[in-house]
């Protein structure tokens, strides 16, 4: 086996008790490691060791044994190094092997890329992290003055041009830039200050929104700034000239929404960045990757589905108001701040069903708590 770990990395020294008990059952298991944080002497092996078993070098702990690699540690990976150090020590004996341990009989359930969505805590997470950021108030702002400005044409067709139109094309940069964070991640995760500055990066973004809920917009402020609105206001407007139809409404649609998406950038990168480190930290790559960012945009673009419909069919829209968008910072700034916290102390919780839930209950628990006891001194 050829392990190559950082010292600072938290899922590295809990993967290291297992190894050890794993070589010392079997006596023809020889663990090499290679701690690559603090010194570049080991860096070229680790890139080319990555390369020759088609994987890219990034994040650690990486193991490399039996013909094979394995990213990240997690119960599921134990047991799929336990069966192939199993197989490869029979092979080498040429004696029976009864005694390998059999796959899970969930693997038939197995996802596209390998993930499993009954046990893989990734995809639980991604559905959790994904929500939370569907209710961005900055997207969801400018979801609802855009159609409620549409809608004074009476027009389900032109609403639904423009809504689809929009939303395509938001979406798609959206997830260029996760794919982008992710692509520089996955690459340098491997050092230990990467990781602490991921979690830096959330704890920030989440601090600054949950003090938007008591101080929103005075001093620093994650909202789309006021120098922009006015060029989204005359880049909506031009949306409801009747001369415009067709292509050109097509056309004039994705030029706002690219303008309108790289604004908000700005207010809506946090969850991206904490998520694509998750996604990152646990060696997750090609195929893989790729579903699990189709099913966090598909969720994250729900909640703008539901208020596009809802003005589809009944050409209203009601207004997006302060008290909306302080409260959904709250939301999204306790689970953001609750994720930094997990990222640090405690990281192996992000690899258990239960301990992902457990993280965003609690931070979801105790933002209903403070805007309780909020409207509670208010009403006083």
């Amino acid at each position: 086996m050829h392990v190559f770990w950082s010292v600072d990395c938290p899922h590295c020294v809990s993967q290291k008790p297992f190894l050890a008990e794993l070589a010392e059952r079997h006596p023809e298991v020889v663990v090499y490691d290679y701690e690559i944080s603090r010194t570049s002497e080991h860096h070229r092996r680790f890139i080319d060791m990555a390369l020759a078993h088609g994987i890219e070098p990034g994040s650690v702990p990486t193991l490399f044994a039996a013909g094979r690699a394995w990213i990240g540690d997690s119960p599921q990976i134990r047991r799929e190094i336990e069966i192939a150090v199993a197989w490869a020590i029979g092979a080498m004996s040429g004696g029976e092997q009864a005694d390998v341990p059999s796959q899970p009989s969930r693997e038939t359930t197995r996802l596209p890329g390998g993930l499993d969505p009954v046990r893989d805590s990734i995809v639980l997470t991604t559905l959790l992290i994904a929500f939370v950021d569907g209710f961005n108030p900055c997207s969801l702002w400018v979801l609802t003055l855009l159609l409620g400005l549409v809608i004074h044409s009476g027009s389900r067709g032109r609403i639904a041009l423009v809504g689809v139109t929009f939303l395509t094309t938001t979406s798609l940069i959206y997830g260029a830039f996760i794919a982008g964070v992710f692509s520089v991640l996955s690459f340098i995760l491997y050092l230990s200050w990467v990781q602490w500055l991921v979690a830096a990066f959330a704890l920030t973004f989440g601090l600054v929104n949950v003090k938007d809920y008591f101080w929103f917009r005075r001093g620093p402020s994650l909202t789309i700034a006021d120098s922009h609105k006015p060029g989204i206001y005359k880049g909506i407007r031009s949306l409801t000239d009747r001369r415009l139809g067709g292509l050109g409404l097509v056309f004039a649609t994705v030029v706002m929404a690219s303008g309108i998406a790289l604004v908000e950038l700005p207010c809506t990168a946090g969850f991206p960045v904490v998520w694509s480190g998750i996604v990152a930290d646990r060696g997750i790559s090609g195929a893989a990757f790729v579903l699990l960012l189709a099913l966090y945009l598909l969720v994250y673009l729900s909640i703008e589905l539901v208020v596009f419909l809802i003005a589809l069919l009944t050409l209203r829209m009601q207004r997006f108001e302060e008290r909306h968008g302080r409260a959904l910072k709250l939301v999204g700034g306790m689970v953001m701040v609750a994720l930094a916290v997990v990222l640090v102390m405690a990281p192996d919780l992000m690899n258990d069903l239960s301990g992902s839930v457990a993280v965003f209950g609690i931070a979801l628990l105790a933002a209903g708590l403070i805007m309780a006891v909020d409207r509670l001194r208010s009403s006083r």
